[in-house]
């Protein structure tokens, strides 16, 4: 069965890409689209791995693209009910527009960071990076975000003033 061949190849190419619980989603919804397309599959082919990547990474992309525009949209309409790091509607939308500026494996990083409260330790299991590379986004996310937020006078820009640890 293809799933019990490929589920553990197609959830550790996803794990490396973005964590534990969005791998899971994805590499659930990998096999559901697979099952959904089954006709479009090429039998000549020796195995279905790559075709799974290839979903795989299509579902990947999508998802970027869609946190890409939720973070763009909030920056233009200031969208209240996100609740970012200040306390109003003008620190929403200029943080939204600086973290959609940012590099998605660097948002990844910060918004662990900075939401979810990981240590770098843990944000680099969580990514399945070395710890090295967790510091090195979160140094290059901060500056990013310290240049684009230091003139905005808003309290989002606390979030990249928070020390290392």
């Amino acid at each position: 069965m293809i799933f019990d061949r490929h589920f553990r190849g197609v959830h550790r190419y996803l794990l490396r890409r973005v964590g534990r619980e969005l791998a899971d989603d994805l590499a659930s919804a990998t096999f559901t689209v697979a099952f959904e397309r089954r006709h479009s599959f090429r039998t000549a082919s020796d195995s279905a791995f790559p075709w799974l990547l290839g979903i795989a990474t299509n579902l990947l992309r999508n998802y970027r693209r869609s946190e890409q525009r939720a973070l763009e949209a909030v920056a233009k309409l200031g969208d209240t009910g996100t609740a970012f790091a200040g306390d109003g509607v003008g620190d929403d939308r200029d943080l939204a527009g600086a973290l959609a500026g940012l590099d998605p494996d660097q948002r990844d990083v910060l918004l662990l960071y900075a939401w979810a409260d990981l240590t770098y330790e843990e944000i680099a299991g969580t990514l399945g990076v070395p710890v090295g590379t967790v510091r090195s986004r979160m140094s290059r996310a901060r500056a990013q975000l310290r240049s684009e937020l230091s003139g905005t006078g808003t309290g989002a820009a606390a979030m990249v003033r928070k020390e290392d640890q």
